[in-house]
């Protein structure tokens, strides 16, 4: 598996079992502590892993860091959040590469192990699995009132506590009730990134705005203007996919550039109720559907 799906991951089998997970992630700060941001640029990384189902085994880290202008100890506290995620998911952090540049970029390249048979790709939607979140939207929201100097201190923290959250417990979870499909919220936003899903399983969704998970605050902050250029792009490149008669600023929300976002599963009906139960902070948030349209209603 690698570009052919949009898969969060690239696999590779190594025998007739198993078969390694390979990622990368890398980015520039999104929060003020050097220390969370690390771990932040950790959880990123592991979660394509966790997306796929597999286990992380191992990691290498990515430094660049403008040495004439921020000081090294600082780097230090970046490297070490990064270090205690990884220690907490059990990856062996095997080395890494360091580079002078003009603006501090931190990441990871993860590889993991998964059975065969065990693998979550996003090409496994079926018309009427329910369409599952793990994780509240409006990081990129709240990133971007951070960077301005504009996001009330409450907010910050408990963006930084979302994204430091592990998707460990949510993919194993769906590992064992059985999801048809995953994938992680990142980069493209909610209906981005659900857009590949119905794209790899030849499928439609419905998504029920008012049932999505919102971080408390986020809607102020982009009444506000706080609206970031990631998911600007998003919203162009959706609005002739998708039909909907919600105002622009409630989509806005759904194509919000994520960092470190939670798993948007589909799960077969029956295992939606085990699901809910197993992982407390998972929500519904519609179905996929027949139709090959994403309706957002």
């Amino acid at each position: 598996m690698g570009l052919g799906t949009g898969d969060d991951a690239g696999v590779y089998a190594i025998d007739h079992e198993r078969a390694l997970v390979h990622t990368i992630d890398v980015f520039a700060p999104v929060v003020d502590s050097a220390s969370d941001w690390g771990a932040i640029a950790a959880a990123n990384a592991l979660s394509d892993v966790y997306a796929m189902g597999a286990e992380p085994l191992t990691a290498l880290q990515y430094l660049a860091w403008p040495r004439d202008d921020l000081p090294l100890d600082l780097a230090s506290e970046v490297i070490e959040g990064g270090m205690d995620v990884m220690s907490d998911a059990g990856c062996t952090v095997l080395g890494g590469h360091s580079i002078g540049g003009p603006e501090p970029h931190y990441g990871f390249a993860v590889t993991g192990v998964v059975k065969q048979s065990s693998v979550l790709a996003n090409s496994g939607g079926r018309p009427g699995d329910a369409l599952v979140l793990t994780k509240p939207l409006g990081t990129g929201i709240i990133a971007t009132a951070i960077k301005r100097d504009a996001c009330p201190a409450d907010i910050e923290s408990t963006a930084i506590a979302v994204m430091k959250t592990l998707n460990r417990e949510a993919a194993a979870a769906a590992s064992r009730v059985g999801a048809n499909a995953a994938t992680d919220v990142t980069g493209f936003g909610l209906l981005g990134h659900l857009r590949e899903m119905c794209a790899a399983s030849g499928v439609g969704a419905q998504v029920v705005f008012d049932q999505v998970p919102l971080i408390d605050g986020v809607v102020d902050l982009l009444a506000d203007g706080m609206w970031p250029g990631g998911s600007r792009r998003n919203l162009l490149a959706l609005l002739g996919e998708m039909r909907t008669e919600r105002d622009t600023d409630q989509v806005k929300l759904l194509v919000d550039a994520q960092t470190s976002g939670g798993l948007l599963l589909a799960l077969p009906q029956d295992a939606v109720e085990p699901y809910l139960a197993e992982v407390e902070s998972a929500v519904q948030v519609g179905e996929l559907t027949s139709d090959k349209v994403i309706e957002v209603v």
